[in-house]
């Protein structure tokens, strides 16, 4: 403990929240030889005896107010007690086993310590990387007692999934917890009235970003817009997004393009996605991965446009989602759409972006409906005019192409109906003569969009 206390006063003496944040980092597998050093014999009272003299009697000891004394004094002695729990969690301690729940209510009670120390010790806005600290774990250690309750024998028939979107699990117990006191952490940002330069303020799109995540793995991204609608009512007096480090940047404009997405906002998520992907840093290759999983259908919506191979190719998880779609809609075919769409169904809906690629096979049917067109020809040109193409095109032609593109059979009424859900979208200008069974195309511009 005396080891961590010196740390503790290095880092206060120079004012580096970082390397403060440092000596409350509670990763075993990191650090296993520092954390059973901090944990010793497990003396409890002796720790307590060391604590006391360190903070309140050592005469080299940093010179703090009685507030910030007491509450750097209750952190560590919390610290203390969390690391007994970590340790036995991990298989680290030989007298005692734990469970991930006491690690979680262990570690909460740590991070209630370190959320009063700014509310009633005033502790300066410096020290903010140890609310990321405690709050980032609190979050992982919320997961792991979840999964730990999930999977023991009282409670197996909870299915366990590791990802953001958590569909079909019921009960998160300790994440909906964790959640309340992210949010604790967010207001004791957000609330924050001290000058600028000296405000908690500093700290908040770390906060914003843990309730993004917390959210979205307990399947409640609906309640990230009440986060977005108080830093917006309070915008005028918090610092730009583009003065906090790029990684918080980044982050938060991921989940603010994904919460858009989800709306259906596609031009305004594409926007936020785009943003982030171009401050992403380059070799954080996971992340990228995220950003263009919902940016590449944002595209294939608003601009028509599809991932090359070149773009895809340090990302194989999104190749094979992705690259078969692409290819039947490049080349028209209806029944590839359907096979890859299929195919890639169980990530498509655990990411949630089944629905809006399932409107690409708008697109591959735009594509083969201007197919038809083109292989139309010229009607015959008059009097030396340059040559037209052939704008009345049979009905029977385009549904013969379906029929071929879907390899299965389409009547003449439901090929009608889906080109006017065509023209309708823009997809296609010109109308349905029903009586006569005939398309008659525009002239200029029949397929807006692709040069025809």
């Amino acid at each position: 403990m005396d080891s961590l206390i010196q740390e503790f006063r290095a880092a206060y003496a120079a004012m580096r929240g970082d390397q403060l944040a440092e000596t409350l980092h509670p990763d075993a597998q990191a650090n296993r030889d520092k954390l059973l050093s901090i944990w010793g014999r497990g003396d409890q009272r002796g720790v307590t005896s060391d604590l006391n003299f360190l903070f309140y009697q050592d005469h080299s000891r940093v010179r703090l107010s009685k507030e910030e004394t007491t509450g750097w004094f209750e952190i560590y002695q919390a610290y203390w007690k969390a690391l007994g729990e970590i340790l036995a969690a991990e298989g680290l301690r030989n007298d005692v086993k734990s469970s991930w729940t006491k690690v979680y209510e262990s570690w909460r009670e740590l991070t209630l310590l370190v959320i009063r120390g700014y509310t009633h010790y005033d502790f300066e806005n410096w020290t903010i990387p140890c609310l990321y600290v405690t709050g980032k774990y609190l979050r992982l250690y919320a997961i792991r007692a979840d999964e730990e309750r999930n999977n023991s024998s009282d409670d197996i028939s909870v299915p366990v999934m590791q990802d953001d979107f958590d569909p079909e699990a019921e009960e998160h117990k300790q994440l909906e917890d964790c959640a309340r006191h992210l949010n604790r952490i967010f207001q004791t940002c957000l609330n924050d009235r001290a000058p600028l330069e000296e405000s908690r303020k500093w700290g908040i799109y770390y906060a914003i970003n843990l309730l993004f995540k917390t959210y979205f793995k307990l399947n409640a991204a609906s309640l990230s817009k009440n986060v977005l609608k108080a830093i917006s009512a309070g915008r005028g007096d918090m610092p730009t997004l583009d003065k906090f480090p790029k990684s918080q940047q980044v982050t938060f404009k991921y989940y603010e393009g994904v919460l858009l997405f989800l709306e259906e906002n596609y031009v305004e998520a594409e926007k936020h996605l785009t943003m982030a992907w171009l401050l992403c840093h380059k070799d954080a290759t996971r992340n990228l991965e995220l950003i263009l999983t919902y940016l590449i259908p944002c595209h294939l919506l608003t601009t028509h446009t599809l991932p090359s191979p070149q773009l895809l190719e340090p990302y194989p998880r999104l190749q094979k989602l992705f690259l078969p779609l692409a290819d039947a809609i490049k080349k028209a075919n209806l029944s590839a759409f359907d096979q890859a769409l299929r195919d890639g169904e169980d990530e498509f809906i655990k990411r949630r972006i089944y629905l809006t690629l399932e409107r690409g096979r708008d697109i591959a049917l735009r594509n083969l409906l201007r197919k038809v067109f083109i292989a139309g020809g010229f009607e015959e040109p008059k009097d030396g005019a340059e040559p037209v193409r052939r704008t009345r095109i049979p009905v029977a032609e385009f549904a013969a192409a379906m029929k071929i593109s879907g390899r299965e059979d389409v009547d003449t009424d439901e090929v009608e109906c889906l080109m006017a859900n065509m023209i309708y979208k823009n997809l296609m200008k010109g109308y349905i003569a029903h009586e006569r069974g005939v398309v008659v195309l525009s002239k200029t511009g029949a397929f807006p969009g692709t040069k025809v």
